[in-house]
């Protein structure tokens, strides 16, 4: 068991018998009395994200994820196909519970897949990913005084906003959190 106060970001527990992720964590204390902690979770197995707040001084079950790299292959309509690149061993995945980082998936790359008790959970993408632009406007040279944004679409699906001096075949470095441009690549 451990204390609420040791969970941030990033950190696995148990709770009633089901894994959690915290992908948020807050801690509020105001005037006298004990402070409150409040973390944004995913449910590992149903892939459901929830807001869960403890009082100081309450414990969760700790456990354990392990990290596997693995080679993403392809997706149908309900799972995610993953391949060990050593032993070839093949594992499936709800694309439920990959949830919003389908999006960012592109066939042959390398993913972190993580384990609690031998069972495939979820998947753990680099903060920071490099992508080719597939389609998007024409660049248009000059504009670059205010902040004006269009929309591309990556080789993976995904549409982001970039500035106007991007044009098709470009990479670009999205953020995996939150699905924003940051820069070229």
């Amino acid at each position: 068991m451990i204390n609420v106060n040791q969970l941030r970001n990033g950190k696995a527990f148990s709770e009633d018998g089901d894994p959690f992720l915290v992908l948020k964590y807050e801690f509020t204390k105001m005037g006298r009395g004990t402070g409150n902690i409040k973390v944004k979770v995913r449910n590992l197995e149903s892939g459901a994200v929830v807001t869960k707040t403890y009082t100081t001084g309450n414990k969760v079950q700790d456990i354990q994820l392990t990290k596997t790299t693995m080679q993403f292959l392809y997706s149908d309509g309900e799972n995610s196909l993953f391949m060990d690149p050593v032993t070839f061993e093949q594992i499936e995945i709800s694309n439920k519970l990959i949830g919003d980082q389908k999006s960012y998936l592109v066939e042959g790359m390398e993913v972190s897949l993580l384990f609690w008790e031998e069972k495939a959970l979820s998947i753990e993408l680099p903060t920071k990913m490099t992508f080719e632009i597939a389609e998007t406007d024409p660049g248009e040279k000059g504009n670059s005084a205010t902040k004006v944004l269009k929309p591309a679409t990556l080789v993976s699906g995904l549409v982001v906003n970039v500035p106007l001096f991007v044009n098709k075949g470009d990479k670009v470095v999205v953020d995996t959190r939150s699905g924003v441009y940051q820069a070229r690549g």
